[in-house]
C-alpha cells in the first residue's frame, strides 16, 4: 500500500515502470488480503466456514492476481527492452499504459473465470469442503488441461519472454564499458538504467523462485493424484504454499534496497 501511495501521490514517480508496479502492488496486496488468512485456515482445519460466495471468490482471485502480477513484470521488461534497445521509439503513455493494465485485468479475469463457475462447497460428514466440480467429459480431461494451461500461461510463458528481454538488455547495457570520454549526464543515465534493469531482475527471479514448487505441486497433483495420500503432504503443501504467499512482501524491500527514489 505504500509503494501506491508514493507513486500516485508523487508526479516524479508516474513513470510507465512505475504504473506497472502499481498494479502488481495492487495485484499482491488484494491477494494477500483477501486469500492468504482464509487460505491457510482452510488448509489448518481442512474446514471451509465461509460459505458458497467466498468459496467461489477463492478460488477465482488468486489466478486473476497471479496472472496481472506476472504480466505486469513482463510488460515493464518489454517496455525496458524497447527503451533500452530502440531508444528513438515512441514509448507509452500514462493512458496507453492504464490501457495495457486495463487489457492485463480482462484477461486475467477470463482465464480465472472456470475456476469461479465450477467452485462449490459439499457437506461431508463433520465439516464442509471447498472445491472445484470440474465437468468430466469422456474425450478429455478438462481440469488437466486447464491446469497445465495455466501454469503455462501464468509462470512459463512470461518468464520465457522476461528472460529473453532482459538477456537482450542485459547484453546492451553491461556488454560494454562505458565510453571514457562520456559526459557525466550520459554516465549517470546509464548507471540509471543498470539500477533499474537490475532491480527488476532481482524481483522476476524472487517471482520465480517462489512460485516454482507451487506450479510443481499441482502438476504433480494432476498427473499423479495418490501423492495426496503421503503422511505429510498437508504439512508440505503448506510450506509451499508459505512460500508461493510469501512472494508478495519481498518486492517493497527490494525497491527500497536497490532504488534511491
Amino acid at each position: 500500500m505504500v509503494v501506491i501511495w508514493i507513486t500516485l501521490t508523487h508526479k516524479r514517480m508516474r513513470t510507465v515502470t512505475n504504473y506497472f508496479l502499481v498494479n502488481l502492488a495492487f495485484a499482491e496486496a488484494s491477494m494477500s488480503a483477501f486469500n492468504t488468512v482464509i487460505n491457510f485456515a482452510y488448509a489448518v482445519h481442512n474446514e471451509w466456514y465461509f460459505g458458497l460466495v467466498y468459496c467461489r471468490f477463492h478460488n477465482f482471485f488468486p489466478v486473476a492476481a497471479i496472472f496481472a502480477s506476472i504480466y505486469s513484470m513482463t510488460a515493464i521488461s518489454l517496455d525496458r527492452y524497447i527503451a533500452i534497445t530502440h531508444p528513438l521509439q515512441k514509448r507509452l503513455s500514462s493512458t496507453e499504459t492504464r490501457v495495457v493494465v486495463t487489457i492485463i485485468w480482462i484477461l486475467a479475469l477470463l482465464l480465472a473465470f472456470p475456476q469461479y463457475y465450477y467452485s462449490s462447497i459439499m457437506q461431508l460428514p463433520g465439516r464442509t469442503v471447498c472445491y472445484i466440480d470440474w465437468p468430466e467429459y469422456s474425450a478429455l480431461n478438462f481440469q488437466k488441461i486447464y491446469y497445465v494451461c495455466v501454469t503455462v500461461l501464468i509462470y512459463f510463458l512470461p518468464l520465457c519472454i522476461m528472460s529473453c528481454a532482459y538477456t537482450v538488455v542485459g547484453i546492451t547495457l553491461w556488454g560494454s564499458e562505458i565510453p571514457g570520454d562520456s559526459s557525466e549526464h550520459y554516465k549517470e543515465q546509464l548507471l540509471a538504467k543498470r539500477k533499474v534493469v537490475k532491480m527488476m531482475i532481482i524481483v522476476v527471479c524472487t517471482f520465480a523462485v517462489c512460485w516454482l514448487p507451487y506450479h510443481i505441486y499441482f502438476l504433480l497433483h494432476q498427473y499423479f493424484p495418490e501423492i495426496l495420500e503421503q503422511v505429510y503432504i498437508q504439512q508440505v503443501y503448506l510450506a509451499i504454499m508459505w512460500l508461493a504467499m510469501s512472494s508478495t512482501m519481498y518486492n517493497p524491500i527490494i525497491y527500497y534496497c536497490l532504488n534511491s527514489r
